[in-house]
């Protein structure tokens, strides 16, 4: 595994794919320096050769003069890289399929043919001095000596590095590490990890690749992409960090605003209970998780909510304890001990399952008030 990952993000070409999605110019502009904000290594923003607005804002992004590197997304043909460089991109990415479902119906074409045109174009963005993506499209489906010749040749060519294309989503996290690793041990080349999520095991698939030497992943903001959408950069980001303890310099703090965006410019909403970001993922109702938060928030969260500007929330409802009971009251300066809130649990429970939810503050507060008159506490107190 590699000591150092990069994150390539392709919401403004792949994620505009996502069926429906269009981004106006502006919002283009101001996702592009969100990614820079956030520490994005490279940005592919577009495709060039479509021309019109789209070569348009790509021109623009490149002229905000931006930390992270800027990619533009070409076919192995010749006028499309051409139309990169007139953007002003410093990379290019440039993308022929590899496996022969699609080299004999999508391309008509034969496997020394993908390799003559991909040769030809790579060799020529060389000469231009750009650095240079091959994207092997349905990698994950190409046969796996072909693939090494493929890598091989593009190496050869003078490339950088090899996207490895799971296009379809059908991958696995063990077939993945065994591809990649075989690719790795054997071309001495970068890999970068562009994974789909059509089995909901894009971001699984992106990680096991980085484990097996990949040292760069393509994502989405919000996972965006074609049918199921691709790996989310918030899930690899995080889990780079704290699942495989690789360090960065991303701005974690950053995250949530701009899946915030991409949510509204998108016109896709984020779930609650969506990881990394969701306003839910910190709530806690069980009575004994709550009781462990409670005491130490490590017992059951992996991060801390406020590296996210997220926060942490008891949630009372059926399945609460009377630690929550006690923590929730507190609140209002409401100081009770644990028979009490025993007490008052019987109340809660009952209140939940009659309403089929989770109780409001102001719920609780009440049952507190109710059993305090009915068993004549509040006139001790007086």
């Amino acid at each position: 595994m590699k000591k150092e990952v990069k994150i390539v993000d392709t919401t403004l070409r792949d994620g505009e794919q996502t069926a429906g999605v269009v981004f106006a110019k502006e919002e283009k502009l101001y996702i592009a320096r969100l990614l820079n904000a956030l520490g994005v290594e490279q940005i592919e923003a577009g495709i060039p050769i479509m021309g019109g607005d789209e070569k348009e804002v790509i021109k623009k992004i490149v002229d905000c003069n931006l930390d992270s590197s800027i990619m533009g997304w070409n076919r192995a043909v010749i006028n499309d890289i051409k139309a990169s460089i007139d953007c002003g991109v410093d990379s290019v990415a440039i993308s022929i399929s590899t496996s022969d479902i699609h080299i004999k119906h999508k391309l008509k074409s034969s496997r020394e043919k993908v390799l003559k045109d991909m040769t030809k174009a790579v060799e020529f963005a060389k000469k231009k001095r750009l650095y240079i993506s091959v994207n092997a499209e349905d990698s994950s489906r190409t046969d796996k000596e072909f693939m090494l010749r493929f890598a091989e040749k593009a190496k050869e060519s003078g490339a950088d590095r090899l996207r490895f294309c799971d296009t379809v989503g059908i991958l696995n996290p063990h077939d993945t590490y065994n591809i990649i690793k075989y690719i790795e041990d054997n071309v001495d080349i970068d890999i970068e990890m562009h994974t789909h999520n059509d089995l909901g095991m894009a971001t699984g698939n992106a990680i096991s690749g980085v484990m097996a030497g990949a040292n760069y992943v393509g994502v989405t903001v919000n996972g965006l992409g074609e049918r199921a959408g691709n790996a989310r950069l918030e899930e690899v980001v995080m889990s780079l960090k704290t699942s495989l303890n690789i360090k960065n310099n991303y701005d974690i703090g950053k995250l949530k605003p701009i899946c915030e965006y991409v949510s509204k410019a998108s016109g896709r909403s984020i779930s609650p209970w969506k990881t990394i970001v969701g306003d839910n993922i910190f709530s806690h109702e069980s009575g004994i998780h709550v009781d462990g938060a409670l005491k130490n928030p490590l017992t059951y969260e992996i991060f801390n909510p406020e590296e996210l500007g997220l926060k942490r929330k008891i949630i009372i409802g059926k399945h609460s304890g009377a630690a929550a009971i006690i923590s929730k009251l507190k609140k209002y300066n409401i100081n009770i001990d644990k028979y009490l809130a025993a007490k008052l649990l019987e109340k809660v429970r009952y209140t939940s399952v009659s309403l089929k939810r989770a109780l409001a503050d102001i719920e609780l507060v009440s049952i507190y008030e109710e059993y305090i008159h009915d068993n004549g506490l509040d006139k001790k107190e007086a």
